[in-house]
């Protein structure tokens, strides 16, 4: 089946808006009808089985063309407005691209020499059926068939394919739904770039139970976002760790807000440290909060950890989702016992097909049907999992290796600190040594606040553990989707 035709089975002549918001709002039906143009005009153009760019914001047209370009019978590559020049250029060589779809706006901005470049302009405004469109359902459509290429940054810096299947998307948006229980009422706040797998995911959760989505892209502007979650009645919000330390710590007001129709939020893209969930977890006892780890190589998602064990699996990324099998396991590939530490390994209909003209990376990764993640980490007893270090969180000072995560967890645990990032330096004695970069509440005094931060880490860690610097900053460097972007990455 066509991912398209499955999100699509019981909601194409929706009335009601996918879309909310104050700049622009778009029907189910609208979208299905001129995602179905789209489609058609693809394949007059190009055929199938091609690669197709798309370079745009969050927006209705980023999901009817989104929509349209897989219904065709072609991959979508989402890419983000601010992506490099050289990166584009390596993109387009890799995926030998011939169209590209861009909002007007941008034309002006982002050149392609000897690319099709399509825009608004070419998707007609209409809410019914038009002659000529692709067949709905389409039932000879192999769903093994590629869907997407979603690029993530590799290990030399040059971005890395990650090519997933009609497949892959559908397992892992059925998957989701059911920890998730949401239904055409739920209304999402989405900060998330639809270019980046956890914004799609939010995208397609919802577009399937026919619920809403209320397009944000300025986090930046917290007064925004908290008008939208009360003007919208939002049941739902997703974030990185940033965004949850922002709303907590760089603002006064959210914490004493009323959000009495806020049923859930979603955690992933990194670990939030557990003085933060404890923290909104006390503000907001009525919502649910989940938990929750993935990679682009698994669609979106990998685990989840119930609600109601945030406080008794702290630390935890809980167990697989529905229909997703994960290990730990150690150098033998033999499942480790409570304690021991090895590495997280993952099967199940939602892993990717591979990395795009990359056969090595993709045996190096997938061996035997499951996804090796790179991520180490221990079970309980119970067979919880908690992640020790993800793949580049490790390094190591006078030969021995420290975990990033675990001295951020000691500094943002400083009532003041809004946010922390740990990063190495080179050191003539030490060869390596460690360097906090913090961020402060407004108005602390960075003299008292670094003698507080040292007194913490010296009660806490163990002597080599603790930064040999200290840099005070008013905002840690993040990409468009919230993570944190470190020197060297």
């Amino acid at each position: 089946m066509n991912f398209f035709d499955y999100l699509f089975q019981e909601i194409c002549n929706f009335e009601k808006n996918l879309v909310l918001g104050p700049k622009e709002t778009a029907s189910y039906k609208k979208i299905y009808y001129n995602s179905l143009a789209i489609a058609g005009l693809i394949r007059s153009l190009a055929g199938e089985n091609n690669n197709v760019l798309l370079i745009s914001p969050n927006s209705v047209f980023f999901i009817t063309v989104y929509l349209g370009i897989m219904k065709s019978g072609n991959a979508v590559i989402p890419l983000s407005p601010a992506t490099e020049k050289r990166n584009l250029e390596h993109i387009i060589r890799e995926t030998n691209a011939r169209i590209a779809f861009i909002p007007k706006p941008l034309t002006s901005r982002i050149k392609l020499p000897g690319i099709q470049i399509l825009t608004e302009e070419n998707i007609p405004d209409n809410d019914k059926n038009i002659e000529g469109l692709p067949d709905f359902p389409d039932p000879d459509f192999n769903s093994e068939r590629m869907a997407q290429i979603l690029f993530t940054s590799g290990s030399t810096g040059i971005p890395k394919g990650v090519m997933l299947s009609h497949k892959n998307l559908i397992a892992n948006t059925r998957s989701i739904l059911r920890y998730l229980q949401l239904t055409e009422d739920d209304i999402m706040e989405v900060v998330l770039p639809f270019h980046y797998c956890y914004g799609l995911s939010l995208l397609h959760t919802h577009l399937k139970v026919g619920g809403s989505l209320v397009i944000n892209n300025s986090f930046i502007f917290l007064g925004s976002v908290i008008n939208d979650l009360q003007k919208y009645k939002c049941t739902g919000f997703a974030g990185v760790p940033s965004h949850f330390q922002i709303l907590l710590r760089k603002t006064t007001s959210f914490l004493n807000m009323d959000l009495p129709h806020l049923r859930y939020v979603t955690q992933a893209g990194g670990k939030l440290h557990y003085i933060f969930i404890k923290e909104f977890t006390e503000a907001f006892p009525n919502t649910k909060f989940f938990v929750m780890y993935g990679q682009t190589e698994a669609t979106a998602r990998l685990s989840y950890l119930p609600p109601e064990l945030i406080e008794s699996k702290k630390g935890s990324i809980g167990k697989g989702i529905p229909d997703v099998t994960l290990k730990v396991v150690n150098e033998k590939n033999e499942p480790v016992s409570p304690g021991e530490t090895g590495e997280i390994i993952a099967r199940g209909d939602n892993i990717m097909i591979g990395y795009l003209n990359d056969p090595e990376s993709t045996a190096r990764i997938l061996k035997n049907g499951w996804l090796h993640t790179g991520d180490l980490a221990q079970i309980d007893e119970d067979g919880f999992i908690y992640i020790v270090a993800r793949s580049k969180e490790i390094f190591k000072v006078r030969g021995k290796r420290i975990s990033l995560k675990e001295i951020e967890e000691v500094i943002v645990s400083v009532p003041s600190v809004v946010d922390c990032s740990i990063e190495g330096f080179d050191d003539e004695l030490l060869g390596e040594g460690i360097k906090a970069v913090v961020v402060l509440k407004e108005g602390s005094d960075p003299v008292q606040e670094k003698e507080n931060i040292l007194e913490t880490c010296k009660r806490e860690l163990v002597p080599y553990k603790i930064p040999q610097k200290i840099e005070f900053v008013s905002n840690l460097r993040i990409n468009e989707s919230g993570k944190k972007i470190k020197d060297g990455t």
